[in-house]
């Protein structure tokens, strides 16, 4: 759900490419995926890409052959690069990769042999939390349970856990689209084995992309920081400092980053940002009451009004 403001992070800043010339080994060689949408589906792409046996699981099989498409497509652009000339080459290339994934719509036969399950479902705890509870049964013990969340507390998603299913739990935040981004958070909860951590970040550098460690809190660390600084460009604008447009102007052009907040928060989508941060502000670790995290009237009127962002054509700006 909330994979667009996931991709933020590369458009608000051009930093230091990361390099992930040398890759960690890791032990882990089974992944699941739980939830086949443009996130779940993403993450099952890079895992068979590095050799990984995938199984990608949905409701239904109408909702896996979307997630199937989406790596398709992805992988035949890769495919493309890679190989220009050689349609041949390119054929091989994205039916090996594909060759690795598995489809079902079993859950718990799916993390049966699973080292590490991940869910990347819709952003509602108590659908995780169940969805948890169920797949602890079937998983083997020592398999490491994620979640992909970008806003919900990786302690509560593991709440209905047993002691032991609660030390090999942890929180994983890809960003959107998976393929292209380089971060993954790796989010600590209280319970959890440094074990566990470890093995998580020797995974996600074995898979090419850069881990952060962090503990879980809010927003991890990139939704923490973009959050408030939305908020409060919108609270300028309300405050008649500057229009929309100028305001945009200037933090692209004075702070370098390739989006204004306006038109960041657009492609985000105001229902988003107004769900994250309403409930940051009613029941957030530390946050509660917390005046950055506070709505503002033009965001609630335009969200009343239909204007969301870009998905829905109209949002700050008009599509």
């Amino acid at each position: 759900m909330y994979s667009a403001l996931s991709k933020s992070s590369q458009l608000l800043a051009r930093g230091p490419a990361f390099s992930t010339a040398t890759m960690a080994q890791s032990p882990i060689s089974r992944i699941t995926v739980i939830g086949g949408g443009q996130m779940g589906s993403g993450i099952a792409q890079v895992a068979a890409t590095h050799k990984h046996e995938v199984t990608l699981v949905d409701v239904n099989q109408e909702a896996l052959d979307r997630g199937k498409s989406y790596m398709a497509k992805s992988l035949k652009r890769v495919a493309k690069k890679k190989f220009a000339e050689d349609e041949t080459a390119q054929s091989r290339f994205v039916d090996e990769i594909m060759g690795r994934v598995s489809l079902s719509t079993k859950p718990q036969e799916a993390v049966s042999r699973a080292d590490l399950v991940i869910e990347a479902i819709v952003e509602n705890i108590k659908v995780k939390q169940d969805l948890f509870a169920q797949l602890s049964k079937a998983a083997p013990q020592e398999a490491i349970l994620a979640s992909n969340t970008s806003s919900l507390p990786i302690g509560k998603i593991a709440e209905l856990l047993d002691e032991q299913r609660k030390q090999r739990f942890i929180g994983l935040h890809f960003f959107n689209p998976v393929p292209q981004m380089k971060l993954v958070e790796v989010v600590r909860t209280k319970e959890v084995e440094q074990s566990v951590v470890d093995s998580a970040v020797a995974w996600v550098k074995a898979i090419g992309k850069a881990p952060a460690v962090c503990k879980d809190t809010p927003g991890f660390i990139v939704n923490r920081l973009l959050l408030p600084y939305m908020m409060e460009s919108i609270r300028l604008l309300e405050r008649d400092v500057a229009s929309a447009q100028d305001i945009d102007t200037a933090m692209k052009l004075g702070a370098g980053y390739p989006m204004g907040p306006f038109e960041l928060c657009d492609y985000i989508g105001l229902d988003t940002i107004k769900f994250i941060v309403d409930g940051w502000h009613k029941d957030g670790e530390g946050l509660k009451g917390n005046p950055l995290f506070t709505s503002s009237t033009k965001l609630d009127e335009l969200v009343k009004q239909g204007r969301l962002g870009v998905k829905s054509g109209k949002g700050f700006y008009d599509y």
